[in-house]
């Protein structure tokens, strides 16, 4: 259970936020197997925690443009630049699930601070909640540029907290991804699983203080322990 107020909620983007419907249809155009999108974005996570155990870095759309290209070249298929181009340029044209603007003016009724904080290049947040029409919802949204060190490493969340002028303790994170809402735990954070899809939620990792599978129920949540 959550024994602190919440003072500010932050929220993971993709598949969270985002809906990556529109990036499933780009991976049906070049292969078959439905699984393909999950095993890439695997593929992908995977990298960028061997970047940070190994301490170095490079931001998150040239990691995503080399596990795209070890993918097609697994699956025996030419990946041409405009291919490429195409498949990562649906990253930043993801709808926000219907649940969001309403869950989110929820919070910031009851005057509780909203930021975004991404894997993704400060740049392409920008471009990705601009395209979702949901950018004026939030109150800032941060990259892991900031650190140079990808989620679930604990030190993005550190890092915002103290940009917000915020105790960990005193934040919600709110993700799908059961390995971010790991690293906002050891980092001090409360979590709180949206639940977007049918997985069971690692048993190894801590698990979250809250959870549902509707965000509109999930901020409810958030509000009656903030009250």
């Amino acid at each position: 259970m959550i024994d602190q107020t919440s003072k500010a909620v932050f929220f993971d983007m993709n598949e969270t936020l985002l809906n990556l419907g529109l990036l499933q249809e780009q991976f049906d155009k070049y292969f078959e197997d439905k699984y393909v999108l999950k095993y890439w974005f695997a593929k992908l996570l995977h990298s960028s925690c061997i970047m940070g155990i190994m301490e170095e870095y490079v931001n998150f759309g040239e990691l995503a443009g080399a596990a795209l290209e070890k993918l097609f070249v697994e699956h025996h298929k030419p990946l041409s630049e405009e291919t490429k181009a195409e498949i990562l340029g649906a990253f930043k044209r993801l709808p926000a699930y219907e649940d969001v603007r309403p869950a989110v003016n929820q919070l910031r009724e009851k005057e509780i601070r909203v930021v975004a904080v991404s894997n993704s290049s400060l740049a392409m947040i920008k471009e990705q909640l601009t395209n979702a029409g949901i950018i004026d919802l939030f109150d800032a949204y941060y990259s892991v540029d900031l650190v140079k060190k990808y989620k679930p490493f604990n030190n993005i969340y550190q890092a915002v907290a103290q940009e917000e002028g915020l105790k960990v303790e005193d934040v919600t994170m709110v993700a799908t991804h059961d390995w971010d809402l790991f690293g906002a735990k050891k980092a001090g954070l409360q979590t709180a699983y949206i639940k977007r899809k049918e997985a069971i939620y690692h048993p190894y990792y801590a698990q979250p203080d809250l959870e549902a599978s509707d965000m509109m129920d999930l901020v409810k949540q958030i509000i009656e322990i903030s009250g």
